[in-house]
């Protein structure tokens, strides 16, 4: 029996000290302090290897609410520069387990978060008085131009719901909540270390335990390369001031995005830092919308430049050919419906409708593909134009490494029949010939187009990022996408876009340098009519296509087409002549005003 009682009490004890690690956890507890150590945060980089985004040293005050005793409250406060009354009010947030969960006064709180320097200073200096608060040290983003605030996004404090679904998060530990921030966060965060501090009886810090032996290092997030231009991003920042719409560069070899405006914009700064949620809900409050990305959320009638894409439709299903002419008497007109069109020769063929953007020629051409006898009923023709449509990548998102992106839309026959009881023809459907009625297409959708036309008939899925350190690129941006239409008919459209430049609607985007391609668009809406340009150049040996889109700015050679001039000059060239310098501050200072209809 002793014997039996003695083994019993072995196995226990073995149980509880060997086996069972709570209590050598909570004896732990009582004598380590386990640190976060926070890792550096990748960098982000433009394609000529200029940092557009670092770190600097960014401070969090921290509490152990059980070691808090004694506290001189005022002079608490007035070093942070804080009021008695959000000192109340943050110690008891911190001990509300629902705002708080898991709160603990044995485990250390975030009191405030991400102060600078000089916030820090005064407090740092008299922290021995306050018993019960620490300082961490982490770093907050730094941004080296302001400019391409929506591109890189911004990092915010991390909310209940994205601590529950990623555990590497805990409170107060920033995230991306936008752009390339938000897009690549596990990729820029890196992995937490660790520092193993020793306690002493009063839970003062008393060095590091065993000279560091059972620290873990933290890995520093991986550096991002992106191939927007950060000089061709700025001017264009520049030209879109006093305006709303956007600008989107491609590299057509490289699905590269080269630059990405949305106006009006930002200071990326702004968001930035412990006041970023104030900053954040005075640019919420504003009526031009300055938080929308709209190269990629904004949803628009592409006008215009919509018709190559039906030129490519027309030419591959064998409905036009480039000797096929129409008639445009100041438009189409068949039946008592009447689509406008400005003055010019008639009949026409597809080069110099085009050059001119007749809206005739291409009614009279989508009037004649749903009416074709070969597809039998307009529901399967529309379903073979949706096809083309889809292929040329609208509709659909592009799939850009960008959260929030928008898919535009391209209507169906399904569409048709609900709104029109299978009672529908080419008539009905007009609009979607010249890139107005349902036809909704973002601006980088355009401007992948233009990249589609100047690769004659590929594209590479746009993206922001061009190099990760230490990783390979998603395979889904080097892979080409060949469109369903034979490169000679994109040859054929190249042609009339060159002819537009030439003598067409596009002749300020002409430049005795280098061949330049393009296609306006005036696309109609409730209010004045917006101004687009999409195009690319060199045309033999294209290096940038671009898409530009300026609300209520009227035709497309007001504002579109000397805007994407410029911006394409400033890519090949690497820079403004004095004249297009002095054309670039003219359209910097123009201004729309923009009425509450237009709002």
């Amino acid at each position: 029996m002793v014997i039996a009682v003695v083994l019993i009490y072995v196995i226990r004890l073995f149980q509880i000290q060997i086996l069972d690690t709570r209590y050598r956890n909570s004896a732990d507890n009582n004598a380590l302090y386990y640190r976060t150590v926070y890792p550096t945060r990748g960098v982000i980089y433009d394609r000529k290897g200029r940092m557009i985004v670092s770190n600097q040293p960014s401070f969090d005050v921290v509490v152990v609410m059980r070691n808090v005793k004694e506290l001189d409250t005022l002079e608490f406060c007035r070093s942070l520069d804080i009021t008695r009354e959000f000192f109340d009010s943050r110690m008891a947030d911190i001990r509300n387990l629902r705002k708080n969960p898991g709160y603990s006064p044995y485990t250390e709180q975030v009191f405030l978060a991400q102060l600078s320097v000089s916030e820090i200073s005064d407090f740092r200096e008299k922290l021995y008085r306050f018993r019960g608060f620490g300082i961490n040290q982490r770093q907050q983003r730094k941004y080296n131009y302001e400019a391409a605030a929506h591109l890189l996004g911004d990092l915010g404090e991390v909310s209940r719901s994205e601590i529950e679904s990623d555990n590497w998060y805990s409170q107060g530990d920033v995230i991306g909540k936008q752009g390339v921030e938000k897009y690549y966060e596990t990729k820029l965060r890196g992995v937490k270390g660790t520092e193993v501090l020793l306690k002493d009886a009063y839970g003062r810090i008393q060095g590091s335990y065993y000279d560091g032996e059972f620290d873990v290092e933290a890995v520093p997030g991986r550096n991002l390369t992106l191939g927007i231009d950060i000089e061709l991003q700025m001017l264009g920042e520049k030209l879109m001031q006093n305006k709303i719409g956007s600008i989107v560069a491609i590299e057509p070899k490289t699905g590269q995005i080269l630059c990405m405006v949305s106006s009006p914009t930002f200071n990326p700064s702004e968001l930035s830092g412990r006041h970023r949620g104030e900053h954040y809900q005075e640019l919420q409050a504003r009526p031009d919308k300055p938080l929308l990305n709209r190269p990629i959320q904004g949803t628009y009638p592409p006008g215009s430049t919509f018709k190559t894409s039906q030129a490519l439709t027309l030419l591959q299903e064998e409905i036009i050919d480039t000797k096929t002419q129409y008639p445009c008497s100041g438009g189409f007109v068949f039946r008592g419906l009447r689509v406008g069109c400005h003055d010019h020769s008639s009949p026409l063929a597809l080069n110099f409708a085009i050059a001119t953007s007749c809206n005739g020629y291409f009614c009279w051409g989508y009037y004649y593909m749903i009416g074709a006898a070969k597809y039998g009923t307009p529901q399967k023709a529309l379903t073979v134009w949706k096809d083309y449509m889809v292929d040329m990548g609208f509709g659909y998102t592009l799939g850009v490494d960008l959260p929030g992106e928008a898919r535009g839309m391209i209507p169906n026959s399904d569409y048709y029949d609900r709104h029109y009881n299978r009672s529908w023809n080419g008539l009905t459907t007009i609009s979607n010939a010249i890139g107005q009625g349902e036809v909704t297409l973002t601006p980088l959708q355009i401007a992948n187009l233009g990249a589609t036309i100047a690769n004659r008939g590929y594209y590479i899925k746009p993206h922001v990022v061009s190099a990760i350190e230490g990783e390979q690129l998603d395979s889904a941006y080097t892979e080409r996408h060949y469109v369903n239409v034979d490169k000679k008919n994109y040859e054929i459209v190249v042609q009339g876009m060159r002819q537009s430049v030439i003598d067409g609607t596009c002749r300020s985007a002409n430049n005795p340098d280098y061949l330049v391609c393009g296609k306006t668009g005036t696309a109609q809406n409730r209010g004045i009519d917006h101004s687009v340009f999409m195009g690319f150049a060199p045309m033999e040996d294209p290096q940038i296509a671009i898409a530009v889109y300026v609300e209520n700015g009227g035709f497309g050679a007001v504002y579109g087409v000397p805007i994407g001039a410029l911006m394409m000059e400033q890519f090949i060239k690497g820079g403004l002549s004095e004249s297009s310098k002095l054309k670039a501050e003219d359209y910097s200072k123009r201004a729309i005003d923009y009425g509450e209809e237009e709002r």
